[in-house]
């Protein structure tokens, strides 16, 4: 999607370890437009699946999966890092790495709201490991639910996580390539 590019090109900044900050619109403060055009692209591309679900993790994605839920018409799940007093009874639960805080975490959702039923489009800001996304993908297995893909914001597709995902059969939706990038540079896949 051009308009995302323009808008990393314009406002992104790159920092040292492989870090994209695009926080003025993206992950921080959000720019809510720029959702509904980016949810409207996951919509084109999955409107044939019957989506029952989004599910993401917390907490940067959140926004962009309640702007893509409006889209589709279904709720939101997110995964969540602690298990808190208001979830009670049982839950599915999987280890995710996130790139970004150096950290391991437990993540879980609550049986209650993620059933055999469900038709999964799992919804998030980057992918470059692949461990949130294959910690989602794990969630959605135990549920013995359906995962029809995933939409991603901005892709970095120099870390292995896309390939790795799209060889174990995962339908990916990217609408930000990025081929390569440094302080000085970025470039984003044709």
């Amino acid at each position: 999607m051009r308009l995302l590019e323009q808008r990393i090109l314009r406002d992104g900044k790159v920092r040292p370890g492989g870090v994209l900050k695009v926080d003025g619109f993206l992950n921080h403060q959000m720019d809510v437009e720029l959702f509904r055009l980016l949810a409207q692209q996951w919509h084109e591309a999955f409107r044939a699946d019957n989506v029952t679900k989004i599910l993401t993790i917390e907490a940067s994605g959140i926004g962009l999966a309640c702007i893509a839920a409006q889209e589709f018409g279904c709720p939101v799940l997110f995964a969540k890092k602690t298990k808190t007093k208001n979830i009670d009874g049982a839950v599915y639960t999987t280890r995710v790495e996130s790139f970004t805080h150096g950290t391991v975490y437990d993540v879980i959702v609550a049986k209650e709201y993620l059933l055999p039923t469900d038709r999964v489009l799992l919804i998030d800001d980057f992918l470059a490991n692949g461990a949130a996304l294959e910690g989602l993908c794990d969630l959605v297995r135990q549920a013995g639910a359906t995962l029809v893909g995933a939409g991603i914001a901005v892709e970095k597709c120099f870390q292995p996580g896309g390939a790795r995902l799209r060889g174990q059969g995962l339908r990916i939706e990217s609408l930000a390539r990025i081929k390569s990038m440094s302080e000085d540079s970025l470039a984003f896949m044709d």
